[in-house]
């Protein structure tokens, strides 16, 4: 029997060992898996905060990489650094892939794509048109280099120099044009240069041709990018892709790594209801209508004390407003014009001024709707076809609705004691200086200055405590 107990108790011994081992085979070999995002409309907040979860969720998922699929027009400065610090800071190597065919990587996109571990994209997409955009459009930053060149040799064929003496001003022609015009121009494009350039030297990419998509407003097409050497990879889907970048040496964090990105499982992460939210109230259309809505809210709810619905309203549009121009390049001045727009066309209901405070208001609400957003180097306005219909809008309810508040003020009182004043009544009972009569089918005691007679009409001329002062209607004809 104690043989028996021993051999039972080493049978099960063994089994918990290959148990144990299997375990540990299965943890070994555990799925691998690539993240995939996708971002397919203008760089901003938004796109900043889904970008910067879903690296954080590769990260905690020991994703062996991921993949960012871009499709921008461009986007917001400020929105496009963080997301390049997120990036550059991602513990799991990260390849933006412009997808698909006929899809961009413009302006915002161009620099992310400089700041990518791989770059990558789909035949038949392309990238670059980097210039900072100011709020008038591109800035002055003088003829492309190509075009002084021409110039320069048909001056030269006119002056019938030798090629031997064109030689040293060859030499120059590679050097980087001096940028012309403002000194905020010159800040923005140069600064936008430095910050290129210093991307791609830190991937190893081609950073004349990034400093030329700044200054110029150059793009390549997809198979140019790939011969020039500004993207890695041309693949025409995801599987290609990952078949390509498989044995590919990346530097993360400092540290050189070689991707195995065979037979990895792709682990697609969506926008959550918050990052909707966002998308849909940093859209400056809407986060300039909720910043009207609720400053119209306030004001009805103020001058109508007691409605509720327009003041809850209006507060719940108004902190959603705060919130969209918290995380978006708000001009206080165009704020302050649009509100100052608003002031005056209310001024001109209840102090006519031939339609100088309503036209001067008008055009105060459009200058402020226009500039409202900083747009430096992004997409960031609100669209003119919404600023006009806002206005018109705006323009005939103010007027309306106020003129009809103005007109409530000045009709007679039909309520109180008040409302007795210039009432007619009847007298009840003869008497000399004080009696009753019937006003409003309620009995008072009125005082006079001629005699009255029972069936005669009176007019209330004053009221005293609860003594009405009348005189008969015969003396108003």
């Amino acid at each position: 029997m104690y043989k028996f107990n021993r051999l039972l108790l080493n049978g099960f011994y063994a089994a918990m060992l290959i148990t144990g081992i299997s375990m540990l085979a299965n943890a070994n070999q555990e799925t691998q898996i690539a993240v995939v995002l996708k971002v397919s409309d203008a760089i901003s907040p938004a796109s900043n905060d889904y970008i910067h979860r879903g690296l954080r969720e590769a990260a905690d998922k020991n994703a062996t990489v991921v993949v960012l699929k871009l499709d921008t027009p461009g986007g917001l400065d400020t929105s496009m650094r963080d997301i390049i610090r997120d990036i550059i800071a991602s513990p799991v190597p990260v390849i933006v892939y412009v997808s698909p065919s006929g899809a961009r990587a413009a302006s915002a996109g161009t620099y992310m794509m400089y700041a990518a571990h791989i770059a990558a994209m789909a035949p038949g997409t392309n990238l670059g048109a980097a210039t900072p955009v100011q709020i008038g459009g591109f800035p002055d930053i003088g003829p492309s280099a190509p075009e002084k060149d021409k110039t320069r040799d048909k001056k030269k064929d006119e002056a019938g120099e030798d090629e031997e003496n064109d030689e040293p001003e060859a030499e120059t022609r590679d050097e980087p044009q001096p940028v012309t015009g403002d000194a905020m121009t010159k800040k923005m494009v140069n600064d936008a240069v430095a910050y290129i350039r210093s991307l791609a030297e830190m991937r190893g990419r081609n950073a004349d041709w990034a400093e030329k998509a700044v200054r110029e407003g150059a793009s390549l097409s997809s198979e140019k990018a790939l011969q020039q050497g500004v993207i890695d990879i041309i693949a025409k889907d995801i599987d290609e892709l990952l078949e390509k970048a498989d044995g590919w040496h990346v530097n993360v964090l400092g540290q050189d790594r070689t991707l195995n990105t065979q037979d990895l499982e792709l682990v697609y992460i969506e926008p959550d209801w918050r990052n909707e939210l966002l998308a849909v109230i940093t859209n400056p259309n809407i986060a300039y209508i909720l910043m009207l809505l609720g400053i119209y809210g306030l004001f009805f709810e103020l001058s109508n004390p007691g409605f509720i619905l327009p003041g809850v309203i209006g507060a719940i549009c108004l902190l959603l407003a705060l919130y969209a121009m918290q995380v978006l390049p708000v001009n206080y001045a165009g704020l302050g014009l649009i509100i100052l727009g608003i002031a005056f066309m209310v001024a001109e209901v209840f102090a006519p001024s031939f339609g100088a405070l309503g036209i001067g208001g008008i055009i105060s609400f459009v200058i402020g709707s226009i500039i409202l957003f900083d747009a430096d180097g992004s997409n960031i306005q609100v669209a003119i076809p919404v600023i006009i219909t806002v206005t018109v809008i705006s323009s005939a309810f103010f007027l309306v609705a106020m003129r009809l508040v103005y007109s409530s003020f000045r009709k007679p009182v039909v309520s109180g004691m008040e409302e007795m004043l210039d009432s007619m009544g009847e007298v009840i009972e003869d008497f000399d200086h004080t009696g009753r009569i019937h006003i409003h089918g309620e009995t008072w005691q009125a005082q006079t200055t001629s005699p009255l007679k029972r069936g005669d009409k009176v007019k209330v001329t004053a009221i005293e405590g609860l003594k009405l002062h009348v005189k008969p209607l015969a003396e108003e004809n």
